[in-house]
């Protein structure tokens, strides 16, 4: 019988890293078409995004969409059980509630390696739902379609 799996001694094995780098990117690059072709502010990235908004603002009080995120911050020990409590909500109603993904650190840049965060698939959602409804990502349809 095998030992139970231990995350702390897992292998990095390249090419699942490949696969997850892939994946993360490919889902950016929708993401933004998405953007240059609906405005942000008349977007539903799920179809729980109401829920998502009114918990995330309850949990996150001082969360300023317009703000640039500290990585430090949000990947501290207190902020990282922050989210782990948020996120393991939408375990059983969001798929891939927690695989990985890539967050602009701003609303106001596109996507570049010295604007982005690695993060999880409902910070991205929480945090772009709140960009969204503050009109925060419109610009990036405007200058597709100027």
């Amino acid at each position: 019988m095998s030992e139970p799996f231990d995350p702390e001694k897992a292998e990095n094995l390249e090419d699942m890293e490949k696969q997850f780098a892939v994946k993360a990117v490919e889902h950016l690059m929708t993401y933004w078409a998405i953007l240059e072709k609906v405005r942000g502010s008349q977007l539903r990235l799920t179809r729980m995004d109401d829920e998502i908004y009114e918990h995330f603002k309850k949990e996150f009080p001082d969360f300023d969409p317009a703000a640039t995120l500290s990585e430090d911050e949000m990947k501290s020990k207190e902020g990282k059980e922050k989210w782990r409590n948020f996120m393991n909500q939408y375990e059983k109603t969001i798929n891939d509630f927690n695989f990985g993904t890539i967050i602009r650190n701003s609303p106001k840049v596109e996507y570049e390696q010295d604007t982005t965060i690695f993060g999880l698939r409902m910070q991205f959602y929480a945090i772009e739902i709140a960009r969204n409804r503050a009109g925060l990502n419109d610009w990036i349809y405007e200058k597709a379609n100027s």
